[in-house]
């Protein structure tokens, strides 16, 4: 049998069963083979009743010693009971409402017990045990994610007379070259074990194989993705101008900045386009990169384009540009969707013409009639607003144009070389000079009218505030409690201030006009949901507070304190939280303690899980079965210079022996929407 072969013909399986698997994601044998076990239980490591820890999963062998007594409670639940013995001690059995499980307690009968135990001064006691025949029940049995209507058990068998019907469909997916140097299990080998280990150090074998494949599997699919995408450039450059740009400045660039620069420069020489992510925390300076390289775009000839997620952000990069390129003669033009008809038509004319040599706009610059006469610079600003259709339409308005898109949102750096593997990545690390850290401070609800006064004073010394909206509980409606949450606020303690309120359900314009409200000082306390995360720069804003500060991700909490800090003035985040949770109350010490974006993007990972730090997709790419980016870092370091060596030596995997890497490739970018294989 072959492992496409439809789950539902599988023995074991049937119709009602296969829509069930379905469920879970399993279509084929081939889908159950890499559904792996969420956890297992230790049938063979047996320990005697006397020597078994409390509150933690044990095995027993004992004998039952009399048949359950059955006693029916008020609530309509039977409870059976019944003691057993390991021939040395005693343990009481409890079962609750299982008829089937309590025929299970013949007396005399030998049974291993599974579960955890309490003692007290009359005895010690095993609730709800797992219960296997002794002699034949001694091994490690998988835990399987479930859905209603199957249990583990169901899965383990059908699992069993998969691995019996497919055995010989099981091909290799690494070169035995690969295995040999890693020492690594054979695929169907390490299949086997994830699902039916001898002992656990087979089964951390099986893992590591599985996650070695897995994570080289993906590496391999972006090398080569790349290399389909490397395409002759439109637009090479001739001349770096970048440092007649850099000189013009009133400020020194820091090294880092200086760095990117660089290597973009170094990119847009090349006879391929760039692709290059700047990726760098709030205030790194990335508009100032972009900037020289614009400039030395322009001064070959080129145009460039910027595209922002928002008209005010939009605005806000056309006039640090034009600030920037002052006095170098460079016709930049701001084109968005508030623009008047008329002005449109003249601005479309002149980037047709080439007289607008940089354009800066939001989803307005995709409009079929924006065109441009030599596009040699796409820019995206905030890239992870943008769908890849979107940055390759902006894209598609040159001859294969440089692409730059940068990011201030932190990813540990260990990682994002993976995250965004098509791209090549430059990282602004260092913050310029005199930027004063934000002073945050964690404080309980007891503490709010404290917090409350202290932003008070602020308003009243003419700066402006925010407060970020309490998190929304689930089915909560998110507009009736922020709007609630403001009301209270501005008709409460704040009733003498001009209160804002921002949140996700306003239609663009009015979040447009919220903030342009507030830009101007019209508005002196914003009150926001996380909309706020990525927004406009507001000197004068230098105090935030956040509520439910515990509910948010570690690099949340840094994108929203990012809001402010950004003019002269000293600004304070206060994080309010009556979390008791230590890992909680760890992840605030955190925030309290650094203001480095990376440092805390590892954190955050590390407390989190890439699950919930990524999102379900982790960023588009293919979803990961086995590996965890934290728990796995140095396989992923390891695979990451395999990949390397396998892609210089055969970049199509067309050898035999790299057929099994090919088809994986195939098979795992396939499963994430990709066409490219």
């Amino acid at each position: 049998m072959k492992t496409d072969t439809n789950i539902q013909f599988i023995k074991g399986v049937g119709e009602r069963r296969a829509k069930l698997l379905g469920k879970l994601g399993i279509r084929d044998a081939g889908d159950l083979l890499r559904f792996f076990p969420r956890d297992y239980e230790d049938f063979s490591a047996v320990v005697p009743i006397r020597e078994a820890p409390e509150d933690k999963d044990v095995c027993i062998r004992a004998t039952v010693l009399a048949q359950p007594q059955a006693n029916a409670t008020k609530a309509g639940i039977t409870i059976y009971k019944t003691e057993v013995s390991d021939g040395d001690s005693r343990m009481q059995v409890t079962i609750f409402n299982s008829k089937y499980a309590a025929a299970k307690l013949v007396p005399g009968r030998k049974l291993l017990f599974y579960g955890k135990i309490k003692r007290n001064f009359i005895c010690t006691e095993m609730s709800s045990p797992q219960m296997e025949e002794a002699g034949s029940g001694e091994r490690i049995r998988p835990v399987y994610p479930l859905t209603l209507g199957l249990t583990s058990r169901i899965i383990e068998k059908i699992v069993a007379n998969v691995f019996e019907l497919c055995a010989e469909d099981l091909k290799d997916t690494l070169p035995e070259a690969v295995r040999a140097y890693y020492g690594l299990l054979p695929t169907r080998e390490a299949l086997r074990l994830m699902h039916f280990p001898g002992d656990m150090e087979q089964l951390a074998q099986a893992r590591r194989t599985l996650v070695f494949e897995e994570l080289l599997t993906l590496q391999l699919g972006l090398l080569m993705r790349r290399g389909v995408n490397r395409i002759k450039a439109g637009c090479v450059l001739t001349r770096d101008c970048s440092a007649e740009f850099i000189a013009s400045l009133p400020f020194t660039l820091t090294g880092a900045q200086s760095r990117a620069v660089k290597e973009a420069c170094a990119d847009m020489a090349k006879k391929w386009p760039m692709n290059r992510l700047l990726q760098g925390d709030v205030g790194s300076g990335k508009t100032a990169v972009a900037a020289a390289l614009m400039y030395s775009a322009v001064k070959n000839g080129f145009q460039c384009a910027l595209m922002a997620p928002t008209e005010i952000l939009a605005q806000q990069h056309s006039n640090t540009l034009k600030t920037l390129f002052e006095n170098t003669g460079t016709d930049i033009r701001l084109l968005t969707g508030s623009v008047p008809a008329a002005e449109k038509k003249k601005i479309k004319a002149a980037a047709a013409s080439g007289e607008a040599q940089l354009l800066v706009g939001t989803h307005a610059l995709l409009e079929k009639d924006v065109e441009f006469a030599k596009l040699g610079l796409v820019v995206t600003d905030e890239q992870h607003r943008f769908g890849v259709a979107q940055r390759g339409a902006l894209s598609a308005k040159g001859e294969n144009p440089h692409i730059l898109v940068m990011s201030a949102t932190p990813i540990p750096r260990t990682l994002a070389m993976i995250i965004y593997g098509d791209l090549d990545i430059s990282i602004l690390d260092e913050l310029p000079p005199g930027r004063q850290k934000i002073k945050t401070y964690t404080v309980d609800s007891s503490k709010r009218q404290r917090a409350y006064r202290y932003i008070a004073d602020h308003l009243d010394n003419g700066r402006q505030g925010y407060i970020v909206c309490p998190l929304v509980e689930e089915g909560e409606n998110e507009l009736a409690a922020a709007e609630t949450f403001a009301e209270s606020l501005a008709n409460g303690f704040f009733r003498q201030y001009r209160v804002g309120l921002l949140h996700g359900r306003l239609r663009p314009s009015q979040k447009e006009a919220v903030m342009r409200d507030f830009a101007v000082g019209k508005v002196q306390l914003l009150v926001s949901t996380t909309v706020i995360e990525v927004g406009v720069d507001v000197p004068n804003a230098v105090i935030m507070l956040i509520e439910n500060a515990e509910r948010f991700g570690l690099s949340q909490l840094h994108q929203l304190r990012g809001r402010i800090g950004r003019g002269e003035h000293q600004s304070t985040c206060i994080l309010v939280s009556d979390a008791e949770n230590e890992q909680a109350r760890r992840r605030l010490r955190k925030m309290a303690e650094t203001a480095d974006g990376f440092e805390i993007a590892d954190e955050d990972l590390k407390l989190r899980g890439p699950g919930q730090f990524f999102g379900k997709r982790q960023h588009g790419l293919p979803e990961l079965k086995i590996a965890d980016f934290y728990a796995d870092m140095a396989v992923l370091k390891t695979t990451a210079k395999a990949a390397k060596h396998l892609y210089a030596s055969d970049a199509g995997l067309e050898k035999p022996e790299n057929a099994g890497l090919r088809r994986a490739v195939a098979e795992l970018f396939r499963s994430a929407g990709a066409q490219d294989f």
